[in-house]
């Protein structure tokens, strides 16, 4: 009995925390292998760089501070600077711009009596030729150390950068795959989600363009614009819903059509080109960012996530949904209406495709309908490796947003680590092959009788 219980509680423990630990798995792997020695830039950069200086060579130093051009440099040389001053130090000049420019900056300082303990520059800066062998070039700067920020050491899949890449990578799969994870609870699956994305782009644009006044197009018009992109794949949706329920169509057959559909739909409204005539202002659903530095496209990714979440196991529809793919004729007979429940989450799942569709063009500040290519086998991929079930009954919202994060960080961390874009691709498939395979040995008790069951029934 003992025994028994141990067994159910390790099975609801790898069920509940099994993904998140696979992924904390992989953050592990990708930290290890992509550490690395950096050279910093920037403020702090700089800070770092004076006071350096003033360690070798105290505080009455006099120094030439050289950076390129660009923010991040100019920052370098104000921090610098103030640093230097602050702590005594004499700031002779601060030359900025390339090689060119810098070059009659020391030819002027060697021709001149003023005394120079260093020359401050970024690791890039130092890397120019013109410091090469210095005391040839310019004699009277023989022996002037060229200083630069002290290296270190950091693991590049951490970098703040990297991490935003992840974050801006799931986002669309994020929330492509709200909607896929209740059609394939219900049993179903949707393959037109990733052409949607570019039908809902061009028709967005192409009503912000033509009828909310392109480049001066106003807050309140591009938002209708938006729900009307949003509305047309929904639409899709629902027809691919009638059809699954009503015509008894297979989903794969359905949904492959529409892709079709959806994609020569999107070809044939822009003329094959990128509809682009939206204002700026049009960036600040992804780019934009309401609460603090976060973008807005991810607090709006967290919010849908809570509510789906709230829907799928607190509310009768989600009960629905799940009753629905675990046997729809016992729904059926217990009072269920499994068309009305089919037919609602095709139609999610197409207006969740939409707004990927209207977070896309906004990131592109374009409609493009070349947008969303292959986001369906990544999309699926998010959802199967999250713990839903393609047989259906079984799966969880929030394990799906792990599995986008999966998805992510392994594309990340392979483009990171130098695999090429091919197997990367025989990754990824490996990937849902495996998280399906996981699935049929979870449900056969992983090993109870396992090698006999992928083996035909014995005939009588």
């Amino acid at each position: 009995m003992a025994t028994g219980r141990f067994a159910a509680a390790r099975s609801r423990l790898f069920n509940d925390y099994g993904m998140l630990l696979g992924l904390l798995v992989l953050c592990a792997f990708f930290t290890a292998a992509t550490w690395e020695e950096y050279a910093p830039s920037g403020a702090a950069a700089g800070r770092d760089a004076a006071a350096a200086v003033v360690r070798a060579h105290g505080a009455a130093a006099s120094v030439l501070i050289v950076t390129g051009g660009g923010d991040e440099s100019a920052a370098f040389a104000a921090a610098c600077k103030e640093a230097l001053e602050a702590g005594g130090a004499t700031v002779l000049r601060v030359a900025a711009g390339d090689p060119i420019a810098v070059r009659p900056v020391l030819e002027e300082i060697a021709r001149g009596a003023t005394k120079i303990d260093a020359i401050v520059a970024t690791a890039d800066v130092a890397a120019w030729s013109l410091f090469d062998n210095l005391g040839a070039k310019f004699p009277a700067l023989a022996g002037v150390p060229v200083v630069t920020p002290p290296k270190h050491s950091w693991p590049t899949f951490l970098t703040m950068r990297n991490l935003r890449n992840i974050i801006d990578q799931i986002v669309i799969i994020a929330v492509l795959a709200i909607g896929m994870t209740m059609v394939i609870i219900t049993g179903g699956i949707d393959l037109s989600v990733g052409r949607l994305i570019a039908l809902s782009g061009v028709v967005t644009t192409l009503l912000i363009r033509d009828h909310a006044g392109g480049y001066d197009a106003q807050p309140f018009g591009m938002v209708l614009c938006c729900a009307g992109g949003i509305a047309v794949c929904a639409g899709v949706g629902a027809f691919s819903g009638v059809m699954v329920t009503f015509c008894r169509i297979p989903p794969f057959i359905v949904t492959l059509a529409m892709m079709l559909v959806a994609e020569g739909a999107a070809y044939l409204l822009s003329h094959g080109q990128s509809v682009y005539q939206v204002p700026p202002t049009f960036a600040w659903l992804d780019r934009g960012s309401l609460v603090g530095d976060i973008p807005n496209a991810v607090v709006l990714l967290a919010v849908l996530y809570a509510i789906a979440h709230v829907v799928m196991t607190r509310t009768t529809f989600g009960r629905y949904i799940y009753a629905v793919g675990g046997n729809s004729e016992a729904a059926r007979l217990s009072g269920v209406r499994v068309w009305s429940v089919l037919l609602a989450v095709y139609t999610l799942c197409g207006a969740f495709a939409g707004l990927g569709g209207v977070i896309t063009a906004s990131q592109i500040i374009s409609g493009d309908p070349k947008a969303g290519n292959m986001y369906e086998l990544y999309t699926i991929a998010a959802v199967v490796v999250g713990g839903t079930s393609l047989a259906g009954g079984e799966g969880k919202i929030l394990g799906t947003l792990i599995g986008a994060f999966i998805i992510a960080v392994i594309g990340n961390g392979m483009v990171l680590t130098g695999v090429e874009s091919y197997t990367q691709k025989i990754v990824v498939g490996l990937v849902i092959l495996g998280a399906v395979l996981l699935d049929a040995l979870k449900k056969r008790g992983f090993g109870r009788g396992v090698g006999r069951s992928f083996l035909p029934a014995p005939r009588s």
